[in-house]
């Protein structure tokens, strides 16, 4: 089920972004 992954590394790239730019959330 490659769909679960995509998900994981979306999350996982939204998750980095967010610890970089915690003034945008």
């Amino acid at each position: 089920m490659w769909i679960l992954g995509v998900v994981i590394v979306l999350l996982a790239a939204y998750l980095v972004y967010a610890l970089i730019n915690p003034e945008k959330f």
